[in-house]
């Protein structure tokens, strides 16, 4: 995709936003008060002064050899066929982006920018899931990319980077949205599941090139993220969790919240239980997010396997139920001994039906 600006336009957008000292709100503000970033440079020192101080002033106008070494390499980066660099003057910038109060003055993306234009859902959660939750994550999102919705996280660890796999398996295929500069990869465990992402989605960053992450990225972060996508999904939080943060910036800007319940004595439930108290949307299925943005229902011919009743189902699966519980409350619900009960869990284990938890904690796997 091409920039509707010109290249000298694109080094005047990347003077503007690589100046020290010029975040994307005062950037905002001098584009409000003059217009385009060439508009602002040609009203010189004195009348940009008046706007953001001397100071600032001063740094945007001085010659600086390290950000003029940054906009080289950032013009160098963006002529590679993979990477874009999109401003808030193109007609491809994101529309459901640019209706937010806080709009990135430029977009860094890499891999295919069409995703951008297709209708998308959020998909958030903890670093530290449970098993069940990571594989809700991936099942939620494989289902709702194969109904053509592009799922958008945040590559973090957790149930971001498990969207972000079962999102890859659907035609709506996943948008990345990191808190560095895109020639980094945070964090380095999922290096190879960002380069799935350029190749087959699409990575996307506000920050330059070089910039580390830095824990006052992620807030910035989360605001795309709300910001892009329709709604936003959590699938697993703790009440402090930043998950919490996406789903109340995507409240603030009048989007649906949806979450996923789960059991009441696990804390990576609590953030959604709290969201749902708050009037966040209960979702069990993928069908029940399609239905709750009104979308057509294609996935009502994809055979769905019911869980086994009760009287088919292992006894010790049942004893498990939906909870997470500990090895000695087993052998009480099931009077099995301890070395009987532990290779019944280590059969299950094997075939798939439970995962063992830290402190001797297991649970059952639907």
């Amino acid at each position: 995709m091409n920039p509707v600006n010109s290249d000298d336009s694109i080094n005047e957008w990347l003077q503007l936003t690589l100046t020290e000292g010029i975040g994307p709100a005062t950037a905002r503000r001098l584009l409000n008060q003059f217009g385009m970033p060439q508009q602002i440079l040609r009203a010189g020192f004195f009348a940009v002064s008046q706007i953001v101080g001397e100071k600032i002033a001063r740094m945007l106008f001085e010659s600086d050899n390290k950000r003029e070494a940054l906009i080289a390499q950032t013009l160098e980066w963006s002529s590679k066929p993979e990477n874009h660099l999109i401003t808030l003057a193109d007609l491809a910038y994101p529309t459901q982006l640019l209706n937010t109060p806080d709009p990135p003055p430029v977009l860094y993306l890499k891999g295919n920018p069409a995703f951008l234009e297709q209708s998308s859902i959020a998909i958030v959660g903890s670093r530290n899931p449970t098993t069940q939750g990571l594989l809700n994550a991936e099942q939620f999102a494989r289902t709702l990319s194969q109904a053509s919705l592009t799922v958008v996280s945040g590559l973090a660890l957790g149930i971001d980077a498990a969207a972000h796999r079962g999102a890859l398996q659907g035609a709506g295929s996943t948008i990345a949205v990191v808190g560095t500069g895109l020639d980094t990869v945070y964090p380095a465990k999922n290096r190879e599941l960002a380069h799935e992402i350029a190749n087959k989605g699409l990575l996307l960053s506000e920050f330059a090139l070089g910039t580390k992450p830095l824990s006052s990225n992620f807030p910035r972060r989360n605001r795309i993220i709300a910001g892009l996508a329709q709604a936003t999904l959590v699938v697993e939080a703790a009440v402090q969790s930043g998950s919490l943060i996406t789903a109340k910036l995507a409240a603030d800007l009048g989007k649906e919240v949806l979450a996923v319940p789960g059991s009441i004595h696990s804390p990576q439930s609590r953030g959604c239980h709290s969201l749902i108290k708050q009037g966040a949307k209960l979702v069990e299925s993928a069908q029940d997010v399609l239905e709750e943005l009104r979308l057509e229902d294609i996935t009502k011919n994809t055979p769905v396997q019911p869980h086994p009743s009760s009287e088919q189902r292992d006894p010790l699966l049942s004893a498990l139920g939906g909870d997470v519980v500990h090895t000695d409350t087993l052998a009480q619900r099931t009077g099995l001994c301890t070395d009987m009960l532990m290779t019944r869990l280590t059969e299950l284990e094997l075939a798939g039906q439970v995962a063992r938890l830290p402190g001797g904690l297991w649970q059952a796997l639907y």
